[in-house]
């Protein structure tokens, strides 16, 4: 990545003088960082790519993602079990997640004689960890992006936040490695100036899962923090490029929405 130095003296300068604009406007429990995310969100100061250049990136990632999914019978699914009294599915190790049927009555619905459905059902209720690190490169801040292929997704691949993992996956039940960068997210306290702009449990789809949550943080590095990418999936965007993109049809995933809908 070429940095643009063109953006670099302007930043700052620029924003003061947005401070400085606005400042009457500003009510006094809005979030200490929504001024100036207000102003990041109406150019692109990104110091690494353009628009169209992250464009280009996503589209190459779709295309050259090398996950294949098929369908096949549920009975043929390795690892997960049938209950032979309940019917109800889960996973041979008691952890991810169970589907089991619900009865719902209600008067206030489409059908006013409720239904039945299967559901899914996190074990212990509270899904993951959805985490988007913010840092500054010359002052101007930037978010870590991962383009995440997953099996359910439209389009294979998304834009997705820096982590995004069940507690199941950050205690390695599925026997694989530890979720990048989810260390920054379960102890920020192990490291010096990090920040937690926002941290909130975030609501799913009560159509498709009971009781279902995510704690959606944003969390501003410092930065003289040194950054690692672990492969080329990653990707440093600005917040106008997020933005921009949620024009295009199913690339900006909704943890990535909801992490910044505070915004």
């Amino acid at each position: 990545m070429i940095e643009r130095q063109e953006n670099v003296a302007d930043y700052t300068a620029q924003f003061e003088r947005y401070r400085g604009l606005v400042k009457s406007f500003v009510c006094a429990n809005t979030y200490p960082h929504s001024l100036e995310s207000s102003f990041e969100a109406l150019n692109d100061w990104s110091l690494f790519n353009t628009l169209e250049e992250v464009k280009d990136w996503f589209i190459k990632k779709r295309n050259s993602a090398d996950m294949e999914v098929v369908n096949i019978p549920l009975n043929e699914t390795k690892g997960w079990c049938v209950d032979a009294v309940t019917g109800n599915i889960s996973h041979e190790s008691k952890d991810f997640f169970t589907v089991h049927g619900i009865r719902v009555t209600t008067s206030v619905r489409e059908t006013e004689s409720g239904w039945d459905q299967p559901i899914l059902e996190q074990v212990g209720y509270d899904g993951g960890l959805l985490g988007l690190i913010r840092k500054r490169f010359k002052g101007i801040p930037h978010y870590l992006c991962e383009a995440k292929a997953e099996p359910g997704n439209y389009g294979k691949v998304q834009f997705s936040p820096s982590l995004q993992a069940t507690y199941s996956n950050l205690k390695k039940v599925h026997l694989g490695r530890k979720p990048y960068f989810s260390k920054y997210f379960e102890t920020p306290e192990n490291y010096e100036n990090f920040t937690i702009l926002f941290s909130a449990w975030l609501a799913e789809d009560g159509g498709r899962f009971q009781l279902k949550r995510n704690k959606g943080i944003l969390l501003e590095v410092p930065e003289n923090f040194t950054i690692e990418l672990p492969n080329d999936n990653f990707i440093w965007l600005s917040l106008h490029q997020i933005k921009s993109l949620l024009i295009e049809d199913s690339w900006i995933s909704p943890h990535i929405r909801g992490i910044l809908a505070h915004v």
